[in-house]
């Protein structure tokens, strides 16, 4: 085996959940919602007759996928032609709970959501559990498949290395010459959030007053900024790389060795899918090889990393070029996420504006 593919090994046996820290315990569902198609052979029989059923209803809506997020654009399109399936893309920068709260009126097939708003919503969704159900780790799935992970990433920090030197730690952002931007408003933006939780680690716990004291004593300091002016931002290790692909020259992307904070989305069936059909071969799609490797190709790592990889059938010379983690990842626990919510949503204003 050699160098570059070890590297692509431990890359994504960390981001698939294997020996994640303590702090990702697994979330608590939802009362199992019990319908009569909880799989393929229950639902449809064969794959093919699902093919048939799909292509007969002819579409598919989604909300909240924009093209350039982990490679959407390609795998809708690729999608689309491969079954003949017109795909209505609505709203793609939606978040998962304007996606949510959209739904009567968009009436979406699917979602692509983040876990906590997936557990809230359980009992909205058709629980179907996909052929790879088997290859998803358990903690990012619910037990009745009403939502479970397709790909993660970690919060990184990207860098001009014409600028400023490699950032070990988050710390080291304070030092001069580091004009630093969150991806967004974390009031608003759930990458900035968790940006500012990353920063908020310590040996895997987190303590929200370390990241927003943090990002006060840049905002003081005159180093945080807008995305426009930073030569730091903070933000999904994915945007970073595919941005360090497009220039590698003026853009690095580095996972703070202190702060291997991690995140899955997760997929959903709407509960009153308009194409039931089409829904569930979306889903047979996202989650088989080929749907995984072109996740993967938007520097997300897929869900079924570990079992392609064994398999022989993962992308690694693709997973080779994933930004090195420096470890396991700490996957936040629902109660976690919400009491850093409620301190940023407090707190924020007074100490960074």
């Amino acid at each position: 085996m050699t160098v570059r593919t070890c590297a692509a090994v431990a890359a994504i046996l960390a981001s698939a959940g294997c020996g994640a820290s303590p702090s990702a315990e697994k979330p608590a569902s939802q009362t199992p919602v019990k319908v009569h198609a909880a799989s393929l052979k229950e639902g449809f029989g064969t794959y093919e007759r699902l093919v048939q059923e799909a292509q007969r209803e002819g579409a598919l809506t989604v909300v909240g996928l924009p093209r350039d997020w982990v490679n959407y654009g390609e795998v809708i399109d690729t999608f689309a032609d491969k079954y003949g399936i017109k795909v209505n893309q609505l709203e793609p920068q939606a978040s998962s709970r304007r996606a949510l709260d959209s739904a009567a009126r968009l009436k979406p097939d699917v979602f692509d959501l983040s876990i906590e708003e997936a557990v809230g919503a359980a009992g909205r969704f058709a629980p179907y559990k996909v052929r790879g159900w088997l290859d998803l780790p358990d903690h990012v799935k619910d037990p009745a498949g009403a939502w479970y992970a397709a790909y993660g990433g970690y919060m990184s920090i990207g860098y001009d290395p014409r600028a400023v030197a490699a950032p070990a730690s988050f710390a080291d952002l304070t030092r001069p010459g580091y004009k630093v931007a969150l991806d967004g408003d974390p009031l608003r933006s759930r990458a900035a959030f968790s940006g500012v939780m990353a920063a908020s680690l310590r040996g895997g716990s987190p303590l929200p007053q370390r990241g927003v004291a943090l990002f006060g004593k840049l905002k003081q300091a005159g180093q945080l900024t807008s995305p426009a002016s930073a030569n730091t931002i903070v933000t999904w290790d994915h945007v970073n790389a595919a941005r360090a692909a497009r220039d590698a020259a003026s853009w690095k992307v580095t996972i703070p060795r202190d702060a291997p904070l991690g995140s899955y989305h997760v997929q959903a069936i709407a509960k009153a899918a308009p194409h039931p059909a089409a829904a569930r071969l979306w889903q047979e799609y996202l989650f088989s090889d080929e749907g995984q490797n072109l996740l993967q190709k938007g520097y997300a790592r897929p869900a079924r990393g570990e079992a392609m990889l064994m398999r022989g059938t993962l992308d690694t010379e693709q997973a080779s070029r994933l930004p090195k983690p420096p470890g396991p990842p700490v996957l936040l626990t629902i109660p976690q996420t919400d009491a850093g919510k409620t301190y940023v949503k407090k707190q924020w204003a007074k100490s960074v504006g």
